[in-house]
C-alpha cells in the first residue's frame, strides 16, 4: 500500500512539472535577430570605482566622545551633526580666555589713565620727557596685551565649536572609526564618507593606447557585479605615468546619481578606438553553463535549441560580437531561463 501511494505521488509530481513546462512553452519567447552592424571597436581596461567627494573627518580637539548620531550606511545631509565631543575642557578654556580679556581691559584702562595724567604733567613741566615716554609705552603694551587676550579667547571659542562635528557635504557614511566613550585627539579619524551622487572610474591604460583613447573620446563602463553598462560622461587622461609600469591613469566621469555604485567596486572601461562591421547579438541572450557559452536559437519552426558560441568583444551598447556558432539572420532568445525550459519543443 505504501509503495503504491509513493508511486502515485511521484506520478502526480511529474504530471505537475510537465504541465508547468507546457504552460511555460505556451508563452511566447522574445527573440532578437543576429545581424551585422557597424559598431565601435573598443579597448578594454580594468578599472575601479571611486567617489569624487570622499573624505575622512578627524578630531580637532581632545575630549571624550559623548554622542554618535550616525553609523555605516546612513545618509547624512550637509551641516548635520555627526557626533559630539565632551565640552568640559573647551568650556574651561573659554572661561579662561574671557577672564584674560577682562584683566587686559582693566590694565588698559589704568595705562590709558596714567598716560593721560603724564601728558598733563609733562605740559606743565612737572615730569620729564622720559617719564612721559614710559607712560605712552605702557599704554601701547596694554593695548597689545588686550588684543592678544581677545585672540586667545576667540581661539578658545573656536576650539569649543570643534566639539560638535558636522558633515562637510551630503553623503553616505562608509566607515566609523570610533566608539562611544573613546577619547578623541587632534588628527584622530572619526568617520569616512562619500557623496554617491558624484562618482567616477579610474582605469589604467598602457602608453601606446593613450593616443587612440584621446582620439576616440568615448567610453562605456561595465560594472560586472551589477550587470550594468554606463555611458561615461567625460574622459580625462591624467598627465602622469607610473614610473615602473609606464601606464597612464584615465579618469571616466559617471552620470550624476548613478544608482548602486559605490567606491572600490571593480569595473571595466571600454574605450572606443575605431569602427568596424561585426556580427552582433544582444548580450542578455548569452548563457553560461559551466565551461559552455552559448545562446538559445529559435528556428523557423519555433523550436528552441542551445547553441555553443564563441564570443568577441562587447560593443558597449548592450550587444556582444559573435565570432562563431550562429549566422546572420538567426533568432536568439532574449530570456535564456524561459528558453531553457522550452528547449527541444516549439517555443509557442
Amino acid at each position: 500500500m505504501v509503495y503504491k501511494n509513493l508511486v502515485g505521488v511521484i506520478v502526480a509530481a511529474l504530471a505537475l512539472a510537465l504541465a508547468c513546462l507546457q504552460a511555460g512553452a505556451a508563452e511566447p519567447i522574445a527573440t532578437a535577430t543576429v545581424q551585422y552592424r557597424d559598431v565601435d571597436t573598443t579597448y578594454a581596461a580594468e578599472a575601479v570605482v571611486e567617489a569624487v567627494k570622499q573624505s575622512t573627518v578627524s578630531a580637532q580637539v581632545t575630549g571624550r566622545i559623548v554622542e554618535i548620531h550616525y553609523d555605516v550606511g546612513d545618509y547624512v545631509k550637509k551641516g548635520q551633526v555627526i557626533l559630539r565631543i565632551d565640552q568640559a575642557e573647551a568650556r574651561q578654556l573659554v572661561a579662561g580666555g574671557e577672564a584674560q580679556v577682562a584683566q587686559a581691559e582693566a590694565a588698559l584702562g589704568n595705562a590709558r589713565a596714567a598716560a593721560e595724567r603724564s601728558r598733563q604733567l609733562a605740559a606743565q613741566k612737572f615730569i620729564s620727557q622720559a617719564a612721559l615716554d614710559k607712560a605712552e609705552s605702557d599704554l601701547r603694551v596694554a593695548e597689545a596685551q588686550l588684543k592678544a587676550a581677545a585672540a586667545s579667547a576667540d581661539r578658545a571659542v573656536t576650539s569649543k565649536s570643534y566639539t560638535v562635528v558636522v558633515a562637510p557635504y551630503s553623503g553616505v557614511v562608509s566607515a566609523r572609526h570610533v566608539e562611544l566613550g573613546e577619547m578623541a585627539a587632534p588628527g584622530k579619524p572619526l568617520m569616512t564618507g562619500f557623496d554617491p551622487a558624484d562618482m567616477r572610474v579610474l582605469a589604467t591604460v598602457p602608453q601606446y593606447k593613450i593616443a587612440e583613447v584621446r582620439a576616440g573620446a568615448r567610453a562605456m563602463v561595465e560594472i560586472p557585479s551589477l550587470n550594468k553598462w554606463i555611458q561615461a560622461k567625460a574622459i580625462t587622461v591624467l598627465p602622469a605615468a607610473d614610473a615602473r609600469t609606464h601606464a597612464t591613469r584615465v579618469r571616466l566621469d559617471l552620470p550624476e546619481n548613478t544608482r548602486d555604485v559605490y567606491p572600490g567596486m571593480f569595473a571595466r572601461a571600454y574605450f572606443s578606438v575605431g569602427r568596424a562591421r561585426k556580427l552582433v547579438a544582444p548580450a542578455v541572450a548569452v548563457v553560461k553553463r559551466s565551461e559552455l557559452t552559448g545562446v538559445y536559437v529559435v528556428n523557423d519552426q519555433n523550436v528552441v535549441s542551445l547553441r555553443q558560441v564563441r564570443l568577441g568583444e562587447p560593443t558597449g551598447q548592450g550587444e556582444i560580437e559573435i565570432l562563431a556558432g550562429v549566422s546572420a539572420g538567426e533568432k536568439v532568445a532574449l530570456d535564456p531561463v524561459k528558453a531553457g525550459m522550452s528547449a527541444g519543443m516549439p517555443a509557442k
